[in-house]
């Protein structure tokens, strides 16, 4: 059951509805095996969220199961309200879970993986503590080999407590935040057997570059490729043992394509190595977002010559530079970079979407015309980010943070964070940037450097790039457009530095003057210039959302940036405020706005024909037609309206397509249609009929 394959777009009220049930019950899916003997540990969790209750571990688990619900990972602690007016909830919940350890796994290494969980998470097996974890974004790796029983049931308990605290990141208070962060476990959960001599995973050690299997396209060309491999192995065994890694390269028809192999080497008792590996693939096949072209790097690991474990990751070959003359090459060739944000949250259930969601939320970008999304502002999905691989999305990394520094001990786990998404994430070909900055905030020098230097160390690869939106220290700058002001913005940037805007099309219009100067809406109020409208605000504030991005992207293409992402791609909520942030193009439940045709049309990946007028008597007397074609046809009830080229004005002359405005006659109730041309054929059509009709 894949949303993807299903559901190839929203034509229908069922298709919004059927998935929207799928989001919220594709999580308990059946159990997987996957390579490395690592099963799903989502099912059968206990829940509890007390009013008051003793904050005890001993307390809770005397509570009889009665008292407990029934849950399926990923979970939110609570269901929120579509619209959180008030305080989110804060506060303590608690999760336990039975489960049993054949004895055939008795003397091998067995771990626990939790993809995320928010955000103070105190954890016991079988009423011995075993671990206390800060931070909710991204995982942490629990070894219970020495705390587990063979022969008896196991249980799992976990206090987590997501009530503000200034030294976890974001660190910020609710009430002054500007997105939410929802409780629960809301990711993945996997239980791990492995030999005690074994492929380590990236969280597993806390030594420079963790565990895991690490690679880098050394080079490319269209001849041969040259990637390097690093693999992690761990003994944990009493006496020392010697193994080798092999490493093979599947093409999406699994086929083979290249192979490699290190020697025999000895690892003596208790320590971990990383084995270097090198390999050329002959043709390959570059993964470039117009053609995300993923291969299978299987790594096995060989004792007494047999395999003894495997584990698969998917890997593109690329290269990537950030220069000020080229702004930005991927594999050599100049790409323009045209993107969005996203925040991850979704109406109900928090954060708490199924993998299927994640890749919903992918699609639903790509299909908008975007090869790029930022994850502000925090590490997002690893199933988002392997739909952004699939898909061909470029992803700048954020770490957790908006507009709050804190304390020594904010900043250790701040670093913390950095490290362990450098670890998660590095082999995503889609990962193109490193946000190791605060968003927004007031950054001391030594940090950012710090911050900065880590990635570089976690990383040592020559094609990896920080950003930070202070322009000291990162490779690359990547301010708002508000971050300076009109009428230029950033066009003017004098340092030879590459640039990227980060943010633009919302704060501009809703706060500065930005949409001021549009002389032909001097007759609308303040919220009506604004960007932020919700869906149902009627045509002419749909419009005037999408005139703003019009023109503020176009104003970006002016200048000397590498690309530009605009906020936001979905409507969500915040703590500072009691409404939803409607800047989204598409609204909190993934419905499109007039401004996401807008988008749409300027990418040529399909043929694009949208009307963006609802055809009623109160509708503008200009009607503005979104399309990729090189002409557009309008006609009213079957009579020609005319024949446009497309626009050319101050907002429109940079873009790569402008809109196609149309003077209207008097109105008349019925049926708009419109017919895109490109190079002489129809490409698309689009009709609107007036309501009631």
């Amino acid at each position: 059951m894949i949303v993807r394959r299903i559901f190839p777009g929203d034509r229908s009220f069922y298709h919004v509805f059927i998935t929207c049930i799928l989001i919220l019950l594709d999580a308990g899916c059946t159990v997987k095996q996957e390579a490395g003997g690592t099963v799903s540990f989502n099912d059968d969790w206990k829940f509890i969220r007390p009013i008051s209750s003793p904050d005890s571990p001993d307390s809770m688990l005397k509570l009889p199961d009665s008292h407990w619900e029934s849950v399926t990972l990923p979970h939110t602690a609570k269901l929120e309200p579509l619209i959180v007016s008030g305080q989110q909830w804060t506060g303590i919940c608690w999760y336990k879970k039975s489960f049993n350890a054949s004895l055939d796994n008795k003397g091998r290494h067995i771990g626990i993986l939790f993809g995320a969980a928010m955000q103070d998470a105190t954890v016991w097996l079988n009423g011995r503590l075993i671990s206390r974890h800060l931070g909710g974004y991204l995982p942490f790796y629990l070894d219970i080999s020495d705390g587990i029983h063979f022969d008896s049931g196991n249980e799992i308990l976990i206090r987590l407590d997501n009530r503000e605290n200034t030294m976890i990141p974001p660190g910020k208070p609710l009430g002054e935040l500007d997105f939410l962060y929802y409780g629960g476990i809301y990711r993945n959960a996997s239980l791990i057997i492995k030999d005690q001599l074994h492929l380590t995973h990236p969280l597993e050690i806390d030594t420079l570059q963790g565990g895991g299997v690490m690679v880098n396209t050394d080079s490319i060309s269209k001849e041969e490729s040259v990637i390097s491999i690093s693999v992690s192995v761990r003994n944990q065994d009493q006496v020392r043992r010697f193994c080798g890694i092999e490493a093979v390269l599947k093409d999406r028809n699994n086929k083979l394509v290249a192979t490699a192999s290190s020697e025999i080497i000895n690892i003596p008792s208790l320590t971990d190595i990383r084995i270097p590996l090198r390999m050329q693939v002959k043709n390959p096949d570059l993964w470039f977002p117009d053609s995300p072209s993923l291969y299978t790097l299987e790594t096995r690991l060989i004792e007494n010559e047999k395999c003894i474990e495997t584990s698969d990751i998917r890997i593109g070959l690329r290269t990537i530079s950030f220069t000020v003359q080229n702004r930005f090459s991927i594999n050599n060739v100049p790409l323009e970079i045209r993107g969005t944000n996203r925040h991850q949250e979704y109406p109900y259930i928090g954060y708490a979407l199924s993998d299927n969601a994640q890749y919903r939320d992918a699609w639903k970008i790509k299909n908008a015309g975007f090869n790029f999304v930022r994850s502000s502002h925090y590490p997002q999905s690893p199933a988002f980010l392997d739909a952004c691989d699939e898909l061909g999305i470029l992803v700048m990394n954020s770490i957790p943070g908006w507009q709050y520094f804190g304390d020594s001990a904010f900043c250790e786990l701040s670093y913390q964070n950095t490290c362990e998404m450098c670890r998660r994430d590095r082999n995503h070909p889609s990962v193109i940037l490193w946000e190791a900055s605060l968003n927004e905030s007031v950054m001391p020098v030594d940090f950012m450097r710090k911050s900065h230097e880590i990635v570089h160390t976690e990383l040592p690869f020559p094609d990896i790039y920080t950003c930070g939106w202070i322009d000291s220290v990162y490779d690359v700058f990547i301010p708002a457009r508000q971050h300076s002001v009109p009428p230029y913005y950033w066009n003017n940037y004098p340092k030879a530095k590459p640039l990227f805007i980060a943010e633009y099309g919302s704060w501009e219009y809703y706060a500065q003057n930005a949409g001021f100067n549009q002389t032909e809406f001097t007759d609308l109020k303040p919220a009506e210039r604004s960007s932020r409208q919700l869906r149902g605000y009627g045509e002419r504030q749909l419009l005037q959302q999408a005139y703003n991005f019009q023109e503020a992207y176009n104003d970006i293409l002016k200048g000397p940036s590498a690309g530009c992402s605009n906020w936001v791609m979905f409507d969500y909520n915040r703590g500072y405020a009691s409404d939803i942030e409607s800047s989204g193009i598409m609204d909190i439940f993934r419905l499109p706005k007039f401004a996401y045709w807008f988008y749409k049309s300027q990418a040529d990946d399909d043929p694009v024909c949208f009307i963006a007028s609802f055809n009623s008597a109160v509708s503008a007397q200009y009607v503005r037609v979104f399309s990729n074609g090189d002409s557009v046809v309008l006609y009213r009830n079957g009579i020609l309206i005319g024949s446009q080229k497309p626009d050319c004005n101050p907002v429109d002359i940079n873009l790569p397509h402008p809109p196609f405005t149309f003077r209207m006659p008097a109105f008349e109730s019925g049926t708009l249609k419109a017919e895109s041309y490109k190079q002489g054929k129809i490409s698309a059509k689009h009709t609107v009929t007036t309501a009631g009709e």
